[in-house]
């Protein structure tokens, strides 16, 4: 009798949602930021994910992005952002967000770009990804968007 209770428990635990589960049951809303240049003002979403949240932590900031391969504009960052849990690089496409773990670096994409490795995505521009391909420095401020 008791082997089949335990069965019947261990059966029944297995026919639990796993954390996993319950987790992508409850719906997160996703983090939103602005980004402002000049009277230009851009939103994006923000993934949920460690490199992310850290990011957010640091908000606002005001950025001076550069180019950089006249695929993106770069800036450098207060601090590194955590790293825990990121893949080991990604491709990168127009209107990424993304953080270059090896420089320490935001980078927001206005042209695809191949597999880099170290390169974790931070979320995404809604539209307005054009108003970073405008050649030189541009100064922005980034805050969270309620």
């Amino acid at each position: 009798m008791a082997r089949v209770r335990t069965a019947a428990l261990a059966l029944g635990l297995l026919a639990l949602p796993s954390l996993a589960q319950q987790r992508a049951r409850v719906e997160e809303k996703p983090m939103k930021i602005r980004l402002t240049a000049g009277a230009k003002v851009l939103t994006a979403t923000l993934l949920d994910n460690a490199t992310a949240r850290d990011f957010a932590a640091l908000l606002p900031l005001t950025l001076t992005l550069t180019d950089h391969a006249a695929t993106e504009k770069v800036s450098d960052l207060p601090r590194r952002l955590s790293t825990t849990g990121a893949p080991s690089g990604t491709a990168a496409s127009a209107g990424d967000i993304s953080y270059y773990a090896p420089w320490g670096n935001l980078a927001l994409f206005h042209k695809d770009f191949r597999h880099s490795p170290g390169l974790i995505r931070l979320g995404k521009l809604d539209s307005g990804v054009e108003a970073l391909r405008a050649p030189g420095p541009l100064e922005v401020k980034v805050e969270r968007s309620e």
